[in-house]
């Protein structure tokens, strides 16, 4: 991987897992970073379902990997607290054990209607709450097809980051799409033009642009990573289904070395 900010792995589980199973993933992941003690050169995240923060949380202090595996929300509530059943805050997560909550993923965009706005709140209430914000963004296939990613891009960036964003509390995400489920990725010279625009935006808004990190999502594994994250301007991934199993995780996490 070229040399810039820490890169970050991330799995995010979406709407899959249960205590037992889930902790023996964990406890599989533990015994990579056993062996790799010392030569971790970078940082593990898992958001796994809400009903799994805590007990992973205790599972994760038990194993002392409390600073080696760190824990996420999927999503969080643009407003502290209030009349919203079903929804979570950002205070919550960070109660429950949270370092990090990804905010505006296209299935959030999608299946619930979020707007560039809608993810901009929830951004802020990530960091009111002293969360890192993983704010997604990417284009669909009918966006490609018609050569209008980066314009996409461009749009959902000024509208999802907030002003107040610095390297230290947000993470970008780029996940094409058409991409994510699908087995299917960009080019790695489609993906390197997206991140290098994504770059190019955020320089043009803040001062430390070149710390962010611009993750990758949409179909890594294994097989891909290694070219993925070799490119500039990728700093690590966020990964799906891949995510749910330690061995095919593992694999993903070694790439950036």
């Amino acid at each position: 991987m070229p040399k810039g900010p820490r890169p970050l792995i991330a799995g995010n589980w979406k709407m899959n897992g249960l205590a037992k199973p889930a902790m023996r993933e964990v406890t599989a992941l533990a015994k990579h970073l056993d062996k790799a003690a010392g030569k971790q050169a970078f940082d593990l995240l898992i958001c796994p379902p809400a009903t799994l923060i805590a007990p992973l949380r205790a599972g994760i202090a038990k194993l002392g990997l409390t600073r080696r595996i760190r824990l996420g929300g999927q999503d969080c509530h643009a407003s502290a607290s209030g009349a919203h059943t079903g929804d979570i805050a950002a205070p919550m997560l960070k109660d429950a054990g949270c370092a990090y909550a990804i905010v505006g993923h296209s299935e959030r965009r999608t299946d619930h209607g979020e707007s560039d706005a809608a993810v901009h709140a929830k951004a802020e209430a990530a960091h009111a709450a002293g969360l890192i914000a993983i704010i997604c963004i990417g284009e669909t296939r009918a966006e490609r097809d018609a050569g209008q990613t980066l314009r996409i891009l461009t749009r959902q960036l000024k509208g999802s980051v907030p002003a107040a964003a610095t390297a230290r509390n947000t993470v970008i995400a780029y996940e094409p799409v058409w991409a994510i489920g699908t087995g299917l990725t960009p080019t790695a010279a489609d993906v390197a033009k997206a991140h290098a625009h994504i770059r190019k935006r955020l320089a043009a808004r803040f001062k430390d642009a070149a710390g962010f990190r611009i993750l990758y999502g949409g179909s890594v594994k294994g097989s891909n990573a290694a070219e993925l994250m070799a490119l500039a301007n990728v700093d690590g991934a966020l990964v799906g289904g891949a995510s749910l199993k330690a061995t095919d995780f593992w694999p993903i996490a070694l790439a950036v070395g």
